[in-house]
């Protein structure tokens, strides 16, 4: 009899098409969620707002993204990333599709609500994928790649988004996005499958497992004083990169005086900075670690040296010329995405594998509700004391949040349950 034929698509190359699918993924997640951002002077003419109305538009997405986003990650430990992330995919990229054919406010709120009701499936279930396809010493990497197809999506968001509404409407930026997502959600459903179990060869270089007995019940989990610092850092931090996905690209318009086609040519150049930020400096967490470096002590270590830089973000009224804008945001965006990147993995560092969507879910939760609160001061002193204190306010948040960060977590160890 002749041996089996070993497969392709093995364990090991799997992982990687899966990832590379999950970063695609990212890419769109973040067009779609852009495309208000780009197009604000234009969607605020259309439908009569000003900035307290476009705060609103952006407080129901956000609103419906912190609703949603910890019982996302209770579904994919529940379900697993597969199901999870496809069905999210098929529904964010229908939410985006009706963008495109609102003709009220009230439609597009509601179109930009469901979209903020089914994007938060994406992040838990690709913390998820990491932590169970990659060993430690390849998880920061592997998760800051497809980690970056967030900020490749924001990257490219203006450029693309602005030639589709300056070439074809601003309707035409909404469908495009839609259909693509709709065709990825397809090749998702193909290509992936879950790690082999535990004990078998291909599983040797794989990561966690995702035992369901190896984990905290969720009363248990609210017990852990790593939970807490987690949901706090977010809290705190995530504000951050919100104003940088919503209100930079309108600023930059509105204040700075660059037209929309001048976004396309450089509003790209702070999401690209912290693309590169976020993806280099999650692999020198990775050398800290090859280099027998404590994993969480290596991730909190490049956290903390990330946040010395976020008080940059205070010059930026000094410095009004758009292009000294487009620095200052450069190197806050670095700050912003190696923040997002590595405290994912500090995740998957803390908790067991069969907790990794639930904590990541409850986490984005309460960042997404600390920056709604932040976008309502925005949106005020946007229309009545101008923009200083906002950016004041902005310098200071990374150092504490990475003081809290600091003192609060550390290895998480549930008992085994009996099966």
């Amino acid at each position: 009899m002749k041996p089996a034929a070993t497969p392709w698509l093995s364990p090991e190359r799997r992982r990687w098409v899966i990832l590379g699918v999950v970063f695609a993924a990212m890419v769109l997640n973040y067009v779609d969620r852009q495309i208000v951002s780009v197009l604000k002077p234009t969607l605020k003419a259309e439908f009569g707002l000003d900035d307290r109305g476009y705060a609103s538009l952006i407080n129901v997405f956000v609103f419906c993204y912190a609703s949603c986003y910890a019982g996302a990650g209770w579904l994919v430990d529940r379900f697993g990333s597969g199901r999870i992330m496809f069905y999210g995919m098929v529904v964010w990229s229908s939410a985006c599709l009706g963008g495109a054919f609102a003709k009220t406010f009230g439609q597009l709120a509601f179109f930009r609500g469901l979209l903020g009701v089914a994007e938060p499936t994406s992040f838990p279930a690709q913390l998820r994928v990491v932590t169970i396809w990659f060993p430690p010493a390849l998880r920061a990497t592997a998760n800051s790649i497809c980690a970056a197809g967030s900020t490749v999506g924001a990257i490219i968001a203006a450029p693309v988004v602005a030639w589709l509404a300056v070439k074809h409407g601003w309707h035409a930026a909404f469908l495009v996005p839609g259909v693509v997502g709709l065709a990825l959600a397809g090749v998702w459903w193909l290509v992936y499958r879950d790690p082999p179990a535990v004990g078998e060869p291909a599983a040797a270089a794989m990561g966690a497992s995702a035992d369901p007995r190896v984990a905290f019940t969720w009363p248990q989990l609210w017990r852990t004083r790593s939970l807490w610092g987690i949901l706090l850092s977010r809290f705190i931090s995530d504000p951050v990169w919100y104003f940088c996905l919503f209100w930079l690209p309108g600023y930059l318009q509105e204040r700075s005086g660059l037209t929309l086609a001048q976004i396309g040519l450089f509003g790209w150049i702070p999401f690209l900075a912290a693309d590169l930020g976020g993806v280099g400096s999650s692999m020198f967490s990775d050398k800290l670690v090859r280099r027998g470096s404590e994993p969480l002590h290596a991730r909190k270590l490049t956290l903390a040296g990330a946040a010395v830089f976020a008080p940059l973000c205070a010059l930026t009224p000094l410095f009004p010329h758009p292009f000294a804008t487009l620095a200052i945001f450069s190197v806050v965006g670095a700050v912003c995405l190696t923040w997002l990147f590595n405290l994912g993995v500090v995740v998957a560092d803390t908790f067991p594998a069969a907790n990794v969507g639930s904590v990541w879910g409850i986490a984005g939760a309460f960042g997404a509700s600390g920056a709604m609160l932040f976008n309502l001061y925005v949106g005020h002193l946007m229309d009545t004391l101008g923009s200083g204190r906002i950016f004041v306010a902005l310098a200071v948040l990374h150092p504490l949040a990475a003081i809290v960060l600091w003192f609060t977590v550390r290895r998480e160890e549930p008992r085994i349950r009996a099966q």
